[in-house]
């Protein structure tokens, strides 16, 4: 399938594929692609199949799938190598394409992501929850996920990115934001594949992040060669997006030092 995108930035750029999270869009990613664009980089950013703009009938989508969709829409573009960013369950389909086609990614960014197995409880809740979101829609889960997904100082201090948040949660489809949960937690454990990559990577974390704190990002740099790790203050899961100045800055001086540059 091809998935809806933007697509920013000279068309000669050093290509960036940056991939949004759950329950997101490609709006995610915004801030990121302007600053990327505007210093020359060609930056690509697709909503998932069954999210934002593109269409998906699935009950169940796997991360290989995502994953897939991903190197499609690169090929369909001419993309034969990038670098490739993803935050979230987008990190973890990040880890998911590496290990299927390694080829393609000449730099990684993981942001506020998780690289191992749920719990048993926490399998289940994603079908639970995949369930009621079916059955019920996306408000309610939206505004009980909120007050997890930012800080309490970004809530505080950043009405716009609260709003924005808000905003993509709630209109996210329900039957791909479902698809995407069952898939999830159906998907197998990253943990043993980071020592394979043998790209320049950044992970980046959110030091008030309560779904991936800062440990989770600690243990995939440890297990990442020559890997960097940046906390991003005061953040919680979207420091992209909380603390765009500081998360900008860190990338673009990864994309420099790693030799990605336009």
């Amino acid at each position: 399938m091809t998935l809806a995108h933007d697509d920013l930035g000279p068309r000669t750029g050093r290509p960036v594929l940056l991939v949004h999270g759950h329950p997101f869009d490609r709006s995610m990613w915004q801030p990121q692609a302007e600053h990327l664009a505007g210093r020359g980089y060609r930056v690509v950013t697709p909503d998932l199949r069954g999210y934002g703009q593109s269409k998906s009938q699935d009950t169940k989508t796997g991360l290989d799938v995502f994953a897939n969709d991903l190197v499609e829409l690169a090929s369909h573009l001419g993309l034969e190598r990038f670098v490739l960013g993803g935050l979230s369950m987008g990190g973890q389909i990040v880890m998911q394409l590496v290990a299927d086609h390694p080829g393609r990614v000449e730099a990684l960014l993981l942001a506020d992501t998780f690289a191992g197995l749920d719990t048993p409880q926490a399998k289940q809740a994603r079908y639970d929850t995949a369930d009621r979101i079916t059955a019920e829609g996306m408000e309610g889960y939206a505004d009980e996920l909120l007050p997890k997904m930012i800080s309490k100082q970004t809530c505080e201090t950043r009405p716009d990115v609260e709003a924005h948040v808000r905003k993509m949660m709630r209109n996210a489809p329900q039957e791909g934001a479902a698809a995407a949960l069952r898939g999830r937690a159906e998907r197998p454990d990253y943990t043993p594949g980071l020592s394979a990559i043998d790209v320049p990577t950044l992970v980046v974390v959110g030091s008030e992040d309560e779904f991936t704190p800062v440990a989770d990002a600690e243990l995939i740099h440890r297990n990442v060669r020559g890997s960097t790790l940046v906390v991003i203050e005061g953040a919680g899961h979207l420091p992209n997006l909380e603390r765009e100045t500081e998360f900008d800055e860190a990338l673009s001086t990864f994309l420099n030092s790693s030799g990605a540059t336009p």
